[in-house]
């Protein structure tokens, strides 16, 4: 497989990532309910397409990775996180969420961020093993801060600098 493409999102690519979100929901990373129908607009005043780098093959959209700011307090502007990560069914295992990690760390450095950081579930060993190959040390545990499928999921928040 060839390494995807990877992009700033476009707002053409709406229908595209919601499906991608709606296709890989799942316990062991969303702590939201399963989307159902009628489905919100993916894009809004708050996830809007310059926060999404895509992974494009073939021109299809097989991955994202959103980068945004944690707060809106000036003490904060020079932190950026990881507020989501996607990749689908048949890409997983060939490195393409490694591939966006790299290019979120990137475009963090990019845009004059120092520090990236990112919440994932305590359960979640695949991704808790990516992120801390690609240098994501754990900085803090909430325990048991969520009640997923009848058991308690620690948040783990974990971060780097750039």
């Amino acid at each position: 497989m060839a390494d995807p493409y990877i992009r700033t999102a476009l707002p053409d690519d709406e229908e595209e990532l919601a499906l991608l979100d709606r296709v890989t929901w799942s316990t062991l990373h969303a702590v939201t309910p399963e989307p159902q129908p009628p489905y919100p607009p993916y894009f809004d005043e708050r996830h809007t397409p310059d926060q999404f780098l895509v992974a494009e093959l073939d021109r299809r959209i097989v991955g994202y990775v959103r980068l945004a700011r944690p707060t809106l307090l000036a003490a904060n502007t020079h932190v950026l996180q990881i507020q989501g990560l996607a990749v689908t069914e048949e890409v997983r295992g060939r490195g393409v969420g490694r591939i966006l990690i790299r290019a979120a760390v990137e475009e963090a450095r990019r845009r004059g961020a120092r520090r990236l950081t990112l919440r994932v579930l305590g359960h979640n060993t695949p991704a808790r093993k990516l992120y801390e190959a690609e240098g994501f040390a754990v900085e803090g545990v909430l325990p048991e801060e969520f009640l997923l499928d009848g058991r308690y999921v620690d948040d783990v928040l974990m971060g780097r600098t750039v």
